[in-house]
């Protein structure tokens, strides 16, 4: 009799569960979704005591969904930070890439301005341009070295050259002073021919007051026909510009 009365309570209770399933069906879990139909199947297979155990059944099933609900979730989340932390790490052996590309071409770079600041030197450095008697025409073989002066110079645009001419004694001293800035000139056409700047050049000439060696004779007057190249830098124009 019992037995009966449970389970006429029972189902009265499930007869009552879906008008209040409905009302809350939007805040239910997974684990309360499976306790009432755990309960249900419970009811309907094992009488009240099967309700309670399935109903407990039906808990732990819900919960089980929703644990793995959540570790799906979970598990994704995971999956997209990993993806994130993989670009970023591409990006920065990328930007270490770049840096280490940067810094071998700046050595180089150096390297190469060394170079080309030796070479210049080397071409400048005590280099005459020398004349026959009584003329400024420039020889095949100096103008082939001022050939490349010129472009050593168009790699240095902060260098400039002082370019000094010169005579020998022979003559007067108002026509070796005319010759040596002939022949001053000359050197100087002949490098903007070539592409240096005009500005870039400074030219004076001094005649026949320099010989190079005190004894006049037929060789020393031959260095002293001569136009002197001189490799100046900014800061060394800026001190001769302060004396």
């Amino acid at each position: 009799m019992k037995q009966h009365i449970i389970s006429a309570l029972v189902i009265s209770s499930l007869m009552a569960m879906p008008v209040m399933a409905q009302e809350q069906q939007d805040n239910q879990t997974p684990a309360a979704i499976g306790f009432g139909s755990g309960m249900v199947l419970g009811a309907v297979v094992g009488g009240p005591v099967g309700a309670i155990v399935g109903a407990f059944s039906g808990s732990l099933v819900g919960k089980s969904v929703g644990d793995d609900k959540h570790l799906k979730a979970q598990q994704q989340t995971l999956d997209e930070q990993a993806q994130q932390i993989t670009v970023l790490n591409q990006k920065q052996q990328s930007l270490e890439q770049l840096q280490a590309q940067y810094t071998e071409a700046q050595r180089q770079l150096k390297t190469l301005q060394a170079a080309r600041a030796s070479k210049l030197e080397e071409l400048t450095v005590g280099m005459n341009v020398q004349f026959r008697t009584g003329t400024a025409e420039i020889e095949p073989h100096f103008a082939k070295q001022l050939q490349d002066i010129a472009f050593a110079m168009s790699l240095a645009p902060e260098l400039t050259l002082d370019l000094s001419g010169y005579a020998d004694r022979r003559g007067s001293a108002e026509f070796n002073q005319q010759l040596s800035e002939q022949r001053v000139q000359a050197v100087r056409e002949f490098l903007i021919q070539q592409g240096v700047n005009g500005a870039r050049l400074t030219a004076n000439a001094y005649g026949a007051s320099a010989p190079l060696n005190p004894k006049e004779s037929l060789e020393n007057d031959f260095f002293d026909r001569r136009v002197t190249l001189r490799l100046q830098r900014p800061d060394a124009a800026l001190a001769a510009n302060n004396q």
